[in-house]
Formats: C-alpha cells, sequence, structure tokens
C-alpha cells in the first residue's frame, strides 16, 4: 500500500489547504478521491472525532446499540423494469437493485468518497493508473467468491458502446475505450474497450491504465448504473438477482410491488455472513406509487418512509405529527434541452431568443421558494467544488424577439415541450413558469405532460424535452455523461471538440483553484451554446416515520438501507 506521507498529489492537496486555497472539507473530499482512507485523511487535518468514526473502513454508520433486529421496511418508490443494471436510465431502478447488488466505493449524503466492495486504492502522481484492491471474503449470493474477475467483467462491459451503458461517458470509462473507426444506426462512434488497460494483477486487484489523466475514478464507481454484477450474469435482473448485497429480491411486478428478503444461505446451501456488519431488517417492500400519492400512503400508514418529497407537498408532510423531513444540498436539477442539430433548434438565433426570454432566478422562487438556487444554462452548481461564477444571466424580451425576427419568426414560433414529472410535478410547474415567460417574447409554447415511464423511454429521442438529472458530487462528471461528444445520454446532440477538450483538461486537474479557473471555459462554452434552460437547482428532501432510523436524504437521491431499523 501507498505511503501517503509520500505521495505526490496528497503534498499538493495539504500544500493548497496551508496556503489557504482549500479548506478542510474539500481536502478531505479530494484525498479520499485518490485513496487516502477518510481516517487517515482526518488525521492530517487534525480532526480526531472524524477518524474515530472512520475506524472499520466500511462506507456505512457505525452500528447503532440501541438499533431493534427484525421487522419489514415499506418504503413508496416507483417500481420500473430492472433488466441489465448497466443501462439503467432512472435513479429509482438502481434504488430497487441496491440492496442486493452493491458499488465498488459509495458518496455518502456529505459527498465524500468511501470503499465498499473495495478495500482501498491508488492513483498515480499523474491520476494515469489506478490500483484497485477488492475487499476479500465477500461472497456472492450463489456460493461464489467476490474477484477481480467480476470487476473486470463489469468495467469491460461498461467500456463497449454495444452494450448500450451511460458509463461510457463517465471520464474512467471513455479513458478505456478506443474507436474502432467503424459508425452504428445512428452514426455514433463504436468504441470497444482497451483490453490492456484493465489489468488483473491478482485475485483481489485491479489495476487500470488510463489513455489520459482522470481524477472521478472513485466517484465513477458509485454512479447508479455502476452496480456490480456477477461475472456469468445474463440479463434481466429481475429474474436472477444473486448478488453481493444482504438481501435478494423474491418478488418483482413493474408498476406495483418488488419484495426483499434477508439472505442468510447461500444457494450452495453454505451460511451467508454479509461482508457489511449488521443487518437489521428482516424485509424490505417496496410499493409503486405516483409521486402525489406517495405522502398521503405515508399518513395513512401504508408504507413507513417515501423516497422523494416534491415541494408542492412540504406543507403537507409538515402538517403531520409523526413524520420527520430530512433534507440535503444538491445539485439536482431539470434541463429543459433541444436537440441542437434539427430544425428548428438547429438554429442558434431560435434557442437563444428563448433563454434570453427567461428569467431563471424569478422561476425558482416561484417553483421552490423555500430552497434550491437559480441555475445558469451551464450544468455546473454552486455545490460542486469546480463551480466558476459566471455574470448573472439577465432577461431580455426584446432581445429575444430581435432574435426571432433574423431567424424569419417575425410573429413568434409555435414550440412543443415534452414533461414526464420524474421528479415530481414540480417539473411540470418549471415548464409552465417558462411557458408565460416566453410568451412575451412570441414564443407559443404547449407543455406536453407524458406518463414517467413514457418519458424515459423517449428522452434521447424527444425534439425538445425537461430532463431530471442527478445530482454528482463532480461537476465533471455529469458534463461527460451529458454534453461529451456522441455518448450515450448526450439527448442534446451537443458536440464541440473545444468542450471535450476544455473538460478534459479540467477533470484531470488536482489543484481546486486551478481547475475551477479551467471550468470557466468549460462553463462559458456550454452556456453559449445555449443548449438547454436550466433555471434551478433542486434541494433534495426525504420523509418518514419517526420510528425510522438510520433512514437519511442523499444528495443523488440513492437508497442506502444497511443500517435502517424500525423501533
Amino acid at each position: 500500500m501507498m505511503n501517503w506521507e509520500k505521495s505526490g498529489l496528497v503534498q499538493s492537496l495539504k500544500g493548497q489547504v496551508d496556503a489557504g486555497t482549500m479548506s478542510r472539507r474539500q481536502f478531505l473530499r479530494l484525498a479520499t478521491t485518490v485513496g487516502v482512507t477518510l481516517s487517515a485523511a482526518s488525521v492530517m487535518m487534525g480532526l480526531p472525532g472524524e477518524a474515530q468514526a472512520q475506524t472499520s473502513n466500511l462506507p456505512f454508520p457505525p452500528s447503532d446499540p440501541a438499533a431493534v433486529k427484525g421487522g419489514t421496511f415499506r418504503v413508496g418508490l416507483r417500481v420500473a423494469k430492472l433488466d441489465d443494471p448497466a443501462t439503467y436510465s432512472w435513479n429509482d431502478m438502481a434504488n430497487a437493485s441496491r440492496p442486493v447488488i452493491e458499488h465498488l466505493t459509495l458518496v455518502g449524503s456529505d459527498n465524500i468518497v468511501r470503499p465498499m466492495l473495495l478495500e482501498s486504492w491508488e492513483a498515480s502522481d499523474d491520476l494515469k493508473t489506478w490500483t484497485l484492491y477488492l475487499r476479500k471474503g465477500v461472497m456472492w449470493h450463489n456460493g461464489d467468491e467476490f474477484t477481480a474477475e467480476d470487476v473486470v467483467f463489469n468495467i469491460l462491459k461498461w467500456a463497449d458502446s454495444k452494450t448500450g451503458s451511460s458509463n461510457i461517458g463517465l471520464s474512467t470509462f471513455s479513458a478505456l475505450t478506443v474507436e474502432t473507426g467503424e459508425t452504428d444506426a445512428k452514426g455514433k462512434a463504436v468504441r470497444v474497450p482497451n483490453t490492456e488497460g484493465v489489468e488483473i494483477v491478482d485475485s483481489h486487484t485491479v489495476r487500470l491504465h488510463l489513455s489520459r489523466p482522470v481524477l472521478s475514478v472513485p466517484q465513477d464507481f458509485a454512479e447508479y448504473p455502476t452496480l456490480i454484477v456477477h461475472r456469468n450474469f445474463v440479463a434481466p435482473f429481475s429474474a436472477q438477482p444473486i448478488g453481493t448485497g444482504p438481501f435478494t429480491m423474491v418478488e418483482h411486478e413493474v408498476g406495483k410491488r418488488a419484495i426483499l428478503k434477508r439472505v442468510t444461505e447461500m444457494t450452495n446451501g453454505q451460511p451467508f455472513q454479509y461482508w457489511g456488519g449488521e443487518i437489521y431488517l428482516d424485509e424490505i417492500h417496496l410499493y409503486h406509487f405516483e409521486s402525489e400519492n406517495e405522502l398521503s400512503a405515508l399518513a395513512s400508514g401504508t408504507i413507513d418512509a417515501v423516497s422523494d418529497l416534491p415541494s408542492d407537498q412540504m406543507a403537507f408532510a409538515q402538517s403531520l405529527d409523526n413524520v420527520v423531513i430530512d433534507s440535503v444540498a444538491s445539485a439536482a436539477t431539470l434541463t429543459c434541452r433541444m436537440q441542437i442539430d434539427r430544425a428548428p433548434f438547429d438554429d442558434i438565433r431560435i434557442r437563444q431568443a428563448i433563454i434570453k426570454s427567461v428569467d431563471n432566478t424569478l422561476i425558482q422562487q416561484l417553483v421552490y421558494p423555500e430552497g434550491g438556487l437559480p441555475a445558469e444554462n451551464h450544468h455546473v452548481s454552486p455545490v460542486h467544488p469546480e463551480y466558476f461564477p459566471l455574470p448573472p444571466l439577465v432577461r431580455d424580451v426584446e432581445g429575444a424577439k430581435k432574435l426571432l425576427a433574423e431567424a424569419g419568426h417575425p410573429d413568434g414560433i409555435q414550440l412543443t415541450i415534452d414533461c414526464g414529472n420524474a421528479g415530481g410535478p414540480w417539473e411540470q410547474a418549471v415548464c409552465e413558469a417558462i411557458r408565460d415567460q416566453v410568451k412575451d417574447a412570441g414564443i407559443d409554447l404547449a407543455v406536453n405532460v407524458i406518463p414517467t415511464s413514457r418519458y424515459w423511454e423517449i428522452w434521447t429521442e424527444t425534439l425538445f424535452g425537461a430532463t431530471n438529472w442527478a445530482h454528482r458530487s463532480l461537476a465533471t462528471m455529469t458534463l461527460g455523461l451529458a454534453y461529451r461528444s456522441g455518448v450515450p445520454w448526450n439527448e442534446s446532440h451537443f458536440a464541440s471538440a473545444e468542450f471535450d477538450a476544455a473538460l478534459a483538461d479540467a477533470e484531470a486537474t488536482v489543484d481546486v483553484e486551478a481547475r475551477r479557473v479551467k471550468m470557466e471555459a468549460v462553463q462559458r462554452i456550454l452556456q453559449e451554446a445555449g443548449v438547454m434552460l436550466q433555471v434551478l437547482w433542486q434541494p433534495v428532501y426525504r420523509t418518514f416515520g419517526k420510528n425510522v432510523h438510520g433512514y437519511h436524504a442523499h444528495p443523488a437521491r440513492q437508497l442506502h438501507l444497511t443500517k435502517v431499523w424500525l423501533s
């Protein structure tokens, strides 16, 4: 294992703290990213309390001595189809699967990354070579041991464009691919894994040889489509839910329910010992509700918790006596994005006219008066460590009218935006507020509300769509997934070699201030391209009964139920 006191990366980070350009909290986040344990990083910063709380090297909170074992935890959650976890496009899919299959790393509510199926990792000073050390003694439900073969199977699958996984847009896995020179049916470059980029050192050690420097490797492994499946996995997951987690799925019906039960015995007849310590619940029941009905189910005692609390139900939640409301700041958002290679949005003047006719701050205050922040149409949030503050946006209705006239629409234009309310009815409220504002510039915008499941079927195809994007702990992760040229989740079809190069430069930079400066170019390119209207950053609220313990709001809306218990 590396001597972190001698690591050039860590000394560089510590030097930034000493110089006053980085906070101790930022140091913890970045030091753990390059492989320092949270306890060791805490000691370096003189935070003995943090160090003492992390002595176990487990990603979970310490066992609660007051915890009661047993019981069934009932959660309101939209129960979706569970096919291949590598192609999950909806966070609820991962939330239903996460008690069964697990990630290599876990990013907590504090945005700090921790080892999960990995025990630790090391990064070279140039951020191109990463060594992953797997936990030993982790068992699959079928009696196989979790090994390097499982990790390599998943990584190579993600790095193959034929899989259709969004993970190929994450910097880590993008840097493990090579282009074949061919294109697929949609005209996108076909990429295959660079098999020399993934090395099995031994049964519990994997080394990644990346084609370019990447800082976000541990965070990339915590993204919701990176749940690790068995090396012999065959879809659909719901039909063969073999995992390393403490639960297995015994029932799954799309749009109705999913039932998970504790695993006590492997399929080979041997007792199953979960690697993560004590588990309190016997069963987890996930019941499908549309977001507007979840809180009523909680109030009636039908369920114990909801996965997400919409802002329009805050007053109702606050009126309930036996309910806890937990919240956390996030970079969750709604992007009203246009496909910029299709008419009429292939004319930048029309895109800019829409953007100029909207007051982002006013809509944010209307939709989320009790929280959240206005956004700036470049998908980088003030909660991200690399955020660079650009000049504030100013609404300009007359300028919007002029642009429309120049684009051949002096009398205005009719448009339609598709909205799936994936994060709740607040998304429709945003679209309707945009509709009311753009009308002043002569833009007649129809809001087409469609079922959430239907929206996720067409979200990458719709010409003008309002897409809910989850929080990521680093902005560069989201930008790589959503706007890097040719990646599966590039729903706007934005393609810019200048942007790709600027993003790659920023995500390879460890120095926080230097990375923030480099992000100015990244943010400006995206903002000036007029790809989207992105009016606000959404706070995350989670609601549950007072008898529920260990259940917390997570900025990426991930459910981590390993240490939940009921009193």
